[in-house]
């Protein structure tokens, strides 16, 4: 049975930093791309990060880039956001995803998890 499953979400002050977890259990990690996907109240998901797992390579949405860090502990199966000078439009659903292909869209992923919370006050 697939799972994955978020922690990390919290509520903290603008500037703040947070690191997301994403725990993988019943796929075969290193064969997909692992992502971080979001959705604000209101509006549409947006993918924030992702991450081919045998080789490393990441990917990044143009609004987080230089304050997000993907990372993995293939070892773990775990995938990691961690996020710094967090801003209020930051406050969403964090969702962690597993797709065949890297592509910040969430059509590109076949697995979800529930989503952590995150909350970003001014």
């Amino acid at each position: 049975q697939v799972q994955l499953v978020e922690s990390g979400g919290a509520s903290v002050q603008a500037g703040g930093s947070l690191r997301l977890s994403c725990a993988a259990s019943g796929f075969t990690y290193s064969s997909y791309c692992m992502g971080w996907f979001r959705q604000a109240p209101g509006k549409e998901r947006e993918g924030v990060a992702a991450i081919y797992t045998r080789s490393g390579t990441s990917y990044y949405a143009d609004s987080v880039k230089g304050r997000f860090t993907i990372s993995q502990d293939n070892a773990k199966n775990t995938l990691y956001l961690q996020m710094n000078s967090l801003k209020p439009e930051d406050t969403a659903m964090y969702y962690c995803a597993a797709g065949p292909l890297c592509r910040l869209r969430g059509d590109a992923m076949t697995y979800w998890g529930k989503g952590t919370l995150v909350t970003i006050s001014s």
